[in-house]
């Protein structure tokens, strides 16, 4: 019998790495390396746990993502996502393993829709530019993998974009959906199996791992009121411009699509929802 391959993980326990762990864990044997163990912003200390760290790739989730609050705190942010992940891959390369970095549609400006792997680069926010510089770390060595707007997890410091809209919808309050900009709106279980044909396929290249949709934040509370049953009385409209005033800039258009994901199909929005309500997961 073959043996499982070893991953060693940064951000198992968030929204998308809990997940992945869960559905995973009969096929990969996965090592968690909390932040407590290991801050990634101190290279003698990562290079100390990666090195005497039995694995075979290294999965790199662990990042800063709060849009809005990187604006001004970009030292922070940098050395966390910019200077973490130099400091990771190199113990990786080092160790002679290989990497999993997790991006974002964030890299992209979101003028020139649609986006694919291979499409150009142009953050407009901090947050995005950080991600930005992670992935010129990594490319043509380590993996890259893009998401769009994940959703689906499970954790108790921090609501996905459907749990937040479900959660407003329950108490009756009139949730605003900006009708001009487009969202890739990604199952988390989704990812999990495409990252499990990934580790056992691996190629040091970029995959958009994406949902097989893009829609406008109206539309996509307009989804789940439809699946779920909300009073779609309840959904009111805005704008890009007004909706993000005195925020940071996120890309108009984030609509990805995946030249390279010929190995599993992703749901739509709509059936992604359809799945998490067998579920009962969020409802």
């Amino acid at each position: 019998m073959k043996p499982k391959l070893i991953i060693a993980a940064t951000g198992l326990d968030g929204l998308i790495g809990s997940r992945i762990n869960t559905l995973l864990k009969n096929d990969f044997e996965f090592i968690n390396i909390p932040e407590s163990s290991m801050d990634i912003t101190d290279k003698d200390k990562v290079n100390e746990i990666i090195g005497e760290t039995n694995f075979d790739i290294f999965l790199h989730l662990a990042a800063y993502t709060d849009v809005d609050s990187a604006e001004s705190k970009q030292e922070v942010v940098w050395k966390i996502n910019v200077d973490g992940t130099k400091n990771i891959f190199e113990a990786v390369e080092e160790k002679g393993k290989k990497m999993v970095f997790i991006s974002t549609g964030f890299v992209f400006d979101g003028e020139h829709p649609p986006y694919y792997e291979d499409s150009t680069r142009n953050p407009i926010s901090f947050y995005g530019k950080t991600k930005y510089e992670g992935e010129k770390i990594v490319e043509g060595r380590g993996m890259i993998i893009r998401l769009d707007y994940p959703y689906g997890g499970k954790v108790s410091y921090k609501k996905d974009i459907v749990e937040s809209i479900v959660s407003g919808l329950k108490q009756g309050k009139e949730i605003k959906g900006i009708i001009d900009q487009y969202f890739t709106p990604t199952l988390i279980d989704d990812v999990a199996y495409a990252v499990k044909y990934l580790f056992s396929n691996f190629s040091p290249k970029i995959f958009h791992i994406v949902g097989a949709d893009s829609l406008t934040g109206y539309d996509i509370i307009h989804t789940i009121c439809k699946v779920y049953g909300f009073n779609k009385d309840l959904i009111g409209k805005t704008t890009y411009s007004e909706f993000y005033k005195d925020k940071a800039l996120r890309p108009k258009n984030s609509i990805l699509k995946s030249k390279g994901n010929h190995f599993y199909t992703m749901k739509s929005f709509e059936e992604g929802l359809l799945y998490l309500k067998k579920m009962l997961s969020h409802i």
